[in-house]
């Protein structure tokens, strides 16, 4: 069954889309290597027209018959197609806008009309409108690398042909030859998604909270591909560090979901002891911790089971990176995110505090797996990395920087989590200071867990609103890899053409590996405020492997009202707060295995 879908904005996306889960016997027969997807397919109509190559109606003709749906099917009806012409000194060309970021590609029908082939044309995916007027290599950073998003492809004379695989909003289409004439039935993009409820949400009395939280769940959602990718342009490959706070949105929003477990899998498959996942000391700390919240959201002990041989192994190979004074000694890439790469001081802040967090962790999961001797040495070495982190951490109060230079706040973060800082002074003396800036789309996560535990909850809703807010205020449907409040002057929408003397949002910044269009306008480690919104504000925190207790327990700060559900093993728990005379009413809903402690 084909659906076509518009969409504009973010969107709930609740497709009814089936999947055949039955194979012919004759392909069954022919070939047993098979391999089979999860994902559906949608096909979205463009909204608008960004952008044409001229205005005279000579190059381009008919353009508005692409805003109308289309079937998939070419027919010998030649009537009211879209025409794109060239001769010696010009070519046609068109932006098409499709409402919302993406993955997946573009299908194309031509009719009887053209001659055979039909023609060639240059498609372009672009996530902002400046990035589908790039070309590959040019100074500003345009690539082909994970994914081809710019390619000329023959189209055929009377049919359809589907390609690209890409994350992207914008397509624009040239005809590659001279003299040239197409016509063109209808244009779609494939939308290629795991079909799932829902089953978490979040609103409030902030319409602009509202957006965020949706905003993060769908950057997590359009991720969920055959495996959790961190970017579907950019790198569309499995970091297991970048998925704690993608893994923790899907448990807020969708519940259990395969595609976790697997792409855990996968890593750790790919990745023998004693090799760092994805060549990061940090990141095979995030593949333990993401374990543990996993078991806690989920309460599969069958599946950490299947884990027992390696996990076990990780924290002994862990144990051999502690010195006899307690301080971590992690080999590999030093890495907590990007920009905190060039702050030792906040690196080494940060990998003390991971690691004891790892320790903890570890001594919860051995116990539940019965090796209780590995506990207790989880147990010794916490306490050994405890007693020299908060030296650590008192060193790092002193130092004198800026409190929101690159990595000051990631490491204040990391150390209040720990508990080895105190919450209110990395609130006082870092998170807070300045506002958003210094913040990360991925340790932003941490940074307001932190300010939570500080008692700071507003804020933390303030650096939401601001910082996340920035994005959908240039034009976003998703979080990006990353952002700083310090390219707001001046800069443009990623939605339209980059007006005279305005800075290009997406073209004139990014650094790192991001430099440029370069940079991924949907990453998933930039979720954070969807988990961070229903456990502080909504108040659903986790107290029980499996959701067996869970703690409901809200602050609304400034605002009036808040509900939502949230998704445990045995059904989803419905809350509600309304602020009546200062005080918080809450009515609360919940499945009968679930024990509510307020």
């Amino acid at each position: 069954m084909r659906r076509t879908v518009w969409l504009s904005g973010v969107l709930l996306l609740f497709f009814t889309l089936g999947m055949d889960a039955q194979l012919p016997d004759a392909v069954k027969l022919a070939n047993k290597n098979i391999r089979k997807t999860e994902l559906s397919r949608a096909f979205l109509t463009p909204i608008r027209i960004v952008w044409k190559s001229d205005v005279s109606g000579l190059y381009v003709r008919n353009e508005a018959v692409l805003l109308q749906p289309g079937i998939g099917q070419a027919d010998l009806n030649a009537k009211n197609g879209f025409k794109l012409v060239s001769d010696e000194t010009q070519k046609g060309a068109i932006v098409l806008d499709f409402g919302c970021e993406i993955q997946g590609g573009l299908e194309i029908v031509t009719t009887v009309a053209n001659q055979n082939p039909a023609a060639r044309v240059r498609v372009r995916f672009g996530e902002s409108v400046s990035e589908v007027m790039s070309e590959v290599n040019d100074p500003k950073g345009a690539t082909n690398d994970h994914a081809i998003r710019d390619q000329v492809v023959t189209l055929p004379w009377l049919g359809c042909i589907q390609l690209g695989q890409s994350g992207f909003r914008f397509v624009r289409i040239d005809l590659a030859d001279k003299n040239t004439e197409l016509d063109i039935k209808e244009i779609s993009a494939i939308f290629t998604y795991r079909d799932i409820p829902y089953r978490g949400s979040f609103r409030c009395s902030d319409e602009r909270l509202n957006k965020i939280w949706m905003t993060g769940a769908y950057t997590v959602h359009v991720n969920m591909q055959d495996y959790l990718w961190d970017g579907i342009k950019r790198d569309r490959l499995v970091w297991v560090g970048d998925l704690h706070p993608e893994v923790m949105t899907v448990n807020t929003v969708f519940g259990y979901c395969d595609v976790v477990p697997k792409s855990l899998d996968l890593i750790r498959e790919t990745t023998p002891l004693p090799g760092w996942m994805n060549g990061i000391s940090s990141y095979s700390i995030w593949w333990l911790l993401i374990q543990r919240d996993w078991y806690y959201y989920q309460g599969n002990l069958t599946y950490l089971q299947e884990q027992h041989s390696y996990l076990s192994g990780l924290l002994r190979f862990l144990i051999t990176k502690i010195d006899k004074n307690g301080h971590e000694q992690l080999d590999g890439n030093r890495f907590l995110d990007w920009p905190s790469s060039e702050n030792k001081v906040g690196i080494d802040a940060g990998l003390q505090a991971l690691m004891l967090w790892a320790m903890r962790s570890g001594e919860e999961l051995c116990l539940v797996l019965g090796e209780n001797d590995l506990a207790k040495e989880c147990a010794l070495m916490a306490g050994k990395l405890e007693k020299a982190g908060k030296k650590q951490a008192e060193t790092y109060k002193k130092l004198k920087m800026v409190p929101d230079a690159p990595g000051v706040k990631q490491g204040a973060a990391l150390l209040a989590l720990a508990g080895l800082m105190k919450a209110e002074e990395a609130d006082k003396n870092f998170l807070s200071v300045n506002g958003s800036r210094g913040f990360s789309t991925f340790y932003g996560y941490y940074m307001l867990k932190a300010m939570a535990e500080a008692g700071n909850y507003e804020g933390a809703m303030d650096v939401i609103r601001e910082f996340w807010g920035a994005m959908l205020d240039l034009g976003a449907t998703t979080f990006w890899e990353d952002f700083n409040i310090d390219w707001l002057p001046n800069a443009s929408r990623i939605d339209e053409l980059v007006p005279e003397g305005k800075k290009d949002i997406h073209g004139d910044y990014g650094a790192y590996c991001y430099a440029g269009f370069r940079h991924s306008l949907c990453h998933g480690w930039a979720s954070g405020p969807t988990p961070w919104l229903s456990e502080y504000v909504l108040g659903i925190k986790v107290l029980e492997p499996g959701c067996k207790t869970v703690q409901i327990r809200p602050h609304l700060g400034d605002l009036e009202w808040v509900e939502g559900s949230f998704p445990t093993p045995y059904g989803e728990i419905r809350v509600s707060h309304k602020q009546v005379n200062g005080k918080t009413e809450t009515k609360i809903s919940a499945p009968a295995e679930v024990t509510i402690v307020r």
